[in-house]
Protein backbone atom coordinates (compact mmCIF):
# COMPACT_ATOMS: atom_id res chain seq x y z
CA UNK A 1 0.00 0.00 0.00
CA UNK A 2 1.63 3.33 -0.66
CA UNK A 3 0.97 6.15 1.90
CA UNK A 4 -1.53 8.77 1.90
CA UNK A 5 0.14 12.18 2.11
CA UNK A 6 -2.43 14.79 3.70
CA UNK A 7 -2.55 17.90 1.29
CA UNK A 8 -3.22 21.55 2.26
CA UNK A 9 -4.27 23.65 -0.25
CA UNK A 10 -4.12 27.15 -0.23
CA UNK A 11 -5.59 28.07 -3.54
CA UNK A 12 -8.51 30.44 -2.30
CA UNK A 13 -6.25 32.15 -0.06
CA UNK A 14 -3.81 35.29 -0.78
CA UNK A 15 -0.33 34.85 -0.33
CA UNK A 16 0.32 33.82 3.31
CA UNK A 17 2.21 36.15 5.83
CA UNK A 18 5.98 35.31 6.98
CA UNK A 19 4.44 34.14 10.26
CA UNK A 20 1.60 32.13 8.63
CA UNK A 21 0.65 28.44 9.68
CA UNK A 22 -2.24 26.99 8.31
CA UNK A 23 -5.43 25.89 10.60
CA UNK A 24 -7.50 22.92 11.03
CA UNK A 25 -9.54 24.66 7.94
CA UNK A 26 -6.19 23.24 5.53
CA UNK A 27 -4.81 21.01 7.57
CA UNK A 28 -8.05 18.70 8.86
CA UNK A 29 -8.71 17.71 12.19
CA UNK A 30 -6.16 15.72 14.23
CA UNK A 31 -7.50 12.21 15.15
CA UNK A 32 -6.72 12.77 18.93
CA UNK A 33 -9.25 15.55 18.65
CA UNK A 34 -12.14 13.70 16.91
CA UNK A 35 -15.09 12.28 19.39
CA UNK A 36 -16.20 8.57 18.42
CA UNK A 37 -18.81 6.94 19.54
CA UNK A 38 -17.94 3.76 19.64
CA UNK A 39 -20.72 0.85 20.42
CA UNK A 40 -21.57 -2.72 20.27
CA UNK A 41 -24.61 -4.35 20.54
CA UNK A 42 -26.00 -8.15 21.64
CA UNK A 43 -29.24 -9.81 19.91
CA UNK A 44 -31.23 -12.70 20.05
CA UNK A 45 -29.79 -13.70 16.48
CA UNK A 46 -28.04 -12.70 13.28
CA UNK A 47 -30.18 -10.56 11.34
CA UNK A 48 -33.45 -8.33 12.05
CA UNK A 49 -34.09 -9.95 8.57
CA UNK A 50 -35.18 -12.67 10.58
CA UNK A 51 -37.38 -11.16 13.67
CA UNK A 52 -33.91 -11.38 15.62
CA UNK A 53 -33.47 -8.46 18.18
CA UNK A 54 -31.47 -6.13 20.62
CA UNK A 55 -31.04 -7.35 24.03
CA UNK A 56 -28.36 -4.98 25.23
CA UNK A 57 -26.46 -1.30 23.66
CA UNK A 58 -23.18 -0.82 25.28
CA UNK A 59 -21.67 3.03 23.86
CA UNK A 60 -19.10 5.28 24.73
CA UNK A 61 -17.99 8.56 24.01
CA UNK A 62 -14.19 8.83 23.15
CA UNK A 63 -11.96 11.52 22.24
CA UNK A 64 -8.43 11.76 22.79
CA UNK A 65 -7.68 7.92 24.17
CA UNK A 66 -9.70 9.08 27.10
CA UNK A 67 -13.66 7.77 27.71
CA UNK A 68 -15.77 10.69 28.19
CA UNK A 69 -18.85 8.82 29.31
CA UNK A 70 -20.48 5.58 28.85
CA UNK A 71 -24.23 3.81 28.07
CA UNK A 72 -25.73 0.36 28.82
CA UNK A 73 -28.42 -0.48 28.87
CA UNK A 74 -30.34 -4.30 28.55
CA UNK A 75 -33.49 -4.56 25.72
CA UNK A 76 -36.03 -6.48 26.68
CA UNK A 77 -36.83 -8.22 22.88
CA UNK A 78 -40.58 -9.84 24.28
CA UNK A 79 -39.24 -13.14 23.07
CA UNK A 80 -37.71 -15.90 24.89
CA UNK A 81 -34.07 -16.14 24.26
CA UNK A 82 -32.28 -19.14 22.06
CA UNK A 83 -30.15 -21.55 24.30
CA UNK A 84 -27.24 -21.05 22.18
CA UNK A 85 -27.03 -17.15 22.73
CA UNK A 86 -27.60 -17.58 26.67
CA UNK A 87 -24.70 -19.67 26.61
CA UNK A 88 -22.70 -17.60 24.41
CA UNK A 89 -23.70 -14.00 26.24
CA UNK A 90 -24.29 -14.77 29.75
CA UNK A 91 -27.94 -12.68 29.41
CA UNK A 92 -30.80 -14.94 30.50
CA UNK A 93 -34.79 -13.98 30.47
CA UNK A 94 -34.90 -13.51 33.87
CA UNK A 95 -32.19 -10.48 33.46
CA UNK A 96 -33.86 -8.90 30.83
CA UNK A 97 -37.49 -9.28 32.03
CA UNK A 98 -37.56 -6.23 33.45
CA UNK A 99 -35.40 -4.44 30.78
CA UNK A 100 -36.64 -1.40 28.50
CA UNK A 101 -38.62 -2.47 25.71
CA UNK A 102 -37.25 -0.86 22.07
CA UNK A 103 -38.55 2.16 22.35
CA UNK A 104 -37.23 3.13 25.49
CA UNK A 105 -33.91 1.98 25.19
CA UNK A 106 -33.63 3.52 21.20
CA UNK A 107 -34.48 6.80 22.82
CA UNK A 108 -32.05 6.49 25.52
CA UNK A 109 -29.30 5.63 23.24
CA UNK A 110 -30.32 8.64 21.02
CA UNK A 111 -30.32 10.96 23.54
CA UNK A 112 -26.71 9.75 24.69
CA UNK A 113 -25.26 9.96 21.07
CA UNK A 114 -26.76 14.25 20.93
CA UNK A 115 -25.05 14.66 24.35
CA UNK A 116 -21.98 14.59 22.55
CA UNK A 117 -20.82 16.45 19.38
CA UNK A 118 -19.48 13.06 17.49
CA UNK A 119 -20.80 12.69 14.21
CA UNK A 120 -18.71 9.12 13.95
CA UNK A 121 -19.36 5.97 14.85
CA UNK A 122 -17.13 2.76 15.40
CA UNK A 123 -18.12 -0.68 15.89
CA UNK A 124 -16.22 -3.90 14.88
CA UNK A 125 -17.86 -5.52 12.40
CA UNK A 126 -20.06 -2.10 12.11
CA UNK A 127 -22.51 -4.05 9.52
CA UNK A 128 -24.23 -5.98 12.07
CA UNK A 129 -24.86 -3.54 14.71
CA UNK A 130 -25.65 -0.69 12.71
CA UNK A 131 -27.86 -2.75 10.60
CA UNK A 132 -29.50 -3.59 13.46
CA UNK A 133 -30.00 -0.63 15.38
CA UNK A 134 -31.58 0.89 11.91
CA UNK A 135 -34.04 -1.69 11.78
CA UNK A 136 -34.72 -0.42 15.16
CA UNK A 137 -35.18 3.29 14.33
CA UNK A 138 -37.25 2.01 11.12
CA UNK A 139 -39.70 -0.18 13.43
CA UNK A 140 -40.10 3.00 15.59
CA UNK A 141 -40.56 5.09 12.62
CA UNK A 142 -37.65 7.11 13.96
CA UNK A 143 -34.68 9.14 12.48
CA UNK A 144 -31.68 7.66 12.14
CA UNK A 145 -28.58 9.77 12.42
CA UNK A 146 -26.78 10.65 9.74
CA UNK A 147 -23.44 9.55 11.45
CA UNK A 148 -20.21 8.50 9.25
CA UNK A 149 -19.60 4.71 10.40
CA UNK A 150 -16.15 3.61 10.73
CA UNK A 151 -15.58 -0.17 10.97
CA UNK A 152 -12.51 -1.61 12.93
CA UNK A 153 -12.71 -4.97 10.77
CA UNK A 154 -12.32 -2.92 7.70
CA UNK A 155 -9.69 -0.76 9.22
CA UNK A 156 -7.44 -3.60 10.56
CA UNK A 157 -6.87 -5.02 7.01
CA UNK A 158 -5.74 -2.30 5.93
CA UNK A 159 -2.86 -1.70 8.93
CA UNK A 160 -2.19 -5.12 9.68
CA UNK A 161 -1.10 -7.37 7.16
CA UNK A 162 -3.12 -11.14 7.21
CA UNK A 163 0.56 -12.73 7.36
CA UNK A 164 0.54 -11.10 11.27
CA UNK A 165 -2.63 -12.74 12.64
CA UNK A 166 -4.69 -15.44 12.10
CA UNK A 167 -7.96 -13.22 11.62
CA UNK A 168 -9.56 -10.13 12.39
CA UNK A 169 -12.01 -11.03 15.24
CA UNK A 170 -11.98 -8.83 18.38
CA UNK A 171 -10.59 -11.16 20.28
CA UNK A 172 -8.13 -12.18 18.22
CA UNK A 173 -6.64 -8.43 17.78
CA UNK A 174 -7.25 -7.57 21.06
CA UNK A 175 -4.80 -10.39 21.72
CA UNK A 176 -3.00 -9.13 18.71
CA UNK A 177 -2.42 -6.20 20.48
CA UNK A 178 -2.08 -7.02 23.94
CA UNK A 179 -5.11 -4.99 25.04
CA UNK A 180 -6.39 -4.42 29.13
CA UNK A 181 -10.04 -4.73 27.90
CA UNK A 182 -11.17 -8.30 26.71
CA UNK A 183 -14.06 -8.94 24.51
CA UNK A 184 -17.11 -11.08 26.26
CA UNK A 185 -19.76 -11.22 24.37
CA UNK A 186 -21.10 -8.59 26.81
CA UNK A 187 -21.60 -4.92 25.26
CA UNK A 188 -19.76 -2.42 26.98
CA UNK A 189 -16.75 -5.11 28.02
CA UNK A 190 -16.74 -5.55 23.90
CA UNK A 191 -16.87 -1.63 23.50
CA UNK A 192 -13.63 -0.69 26.00
CA UNK A 193 -12.21 -3.45 23.78
CA UNK A 194 -12.76 -1.85 20.67
CA UNK A 195 -11.85 1.55 21.73
CA UNK A 196 -8.10 -0.03 22.82
CA UNK A 197 -8.27 -1.50 19.12
CA UNK A 198 -9.10 1.74 17.13
CA UNK A 199 -6.25 3.27 19.13
CA UNK A 200 -4.02 1.33 18.31
CA UNK A 201 -4.91 1.05 14.40
CA UNK A 202 -4.54 4.60 14.78
CA UNK A 203 -1.26 4.29 15.83
CA UNK A 204 -0.48 2.16 12.98
CA UNK A 205 -2.37 4.07 10.61
CA UNK A 206 0.03 7.15 11.31
CA UNK A 207 2.77 4.70 9.29
CA UNK A 208 0.37 5.57 6.29
CA UNK A 209 0.56 9.32 6.82
CA UNK A 210 -3.43 8.69 8.26
CA UNK A 211 -2.54 11.88 11.32
CA UNK A 212 -6.85 13.55 10.40
CA UNK A 213 -10.24 12.59 10.62
CA UNK A 214 -10.03 13.38 6.86
CA UNK A 215 -6.86 11.04 5.87
CA UNK A 216 -8.79 8.45 7.84
CA UNK A 217 -11.76 8.66 5.53
CA UNK A 218 -9.64 8.59 2.07
CA UNK A 219 -7.61 5.80 3.48
CA UNK A 220 -10.74 3.49 4.56
CA UNK A 221 -12.00 3.76 0.68
CA UNK A 222 -8.83 1.69 -0.15
CA UNK A 223 -10.82 -0.91 1.04
CA UNK A 224 -14.52 -1.04 -0.56
CA UNK A 225 -17.43 -0.98 1.67
CA UNK A 226 -18.82 -4.33 1.96
CA UNK A 227 -19.27 -7.25 4.46
CA UNK A 228 -15.91 -8.78 5.64
CA UNK A 229 -15.41 -11.94 7.48
CA UNK A 230 -13.93 -11.27 10.63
Amino acid sequence: MSPLTPKISRSNFDPPADNWQPGFSELGLPLKDVTFIVLDLETTGASPAQGCAITEIGAVAVRGGEILAEFSTFVNPVVPLPEYIINLTGITDEMLRDAPRIAEAYANFMHFINEHDAPYFVAHNAPFDIGFLKAAARSLSEPWPRHEVIDTVRFARLVVERSEILNYKLGTLAEFFQTQALPTHRALDDVKTTVEVLHRLIERAAGFEVFTIQDLQQFMKRLPEKKFKP
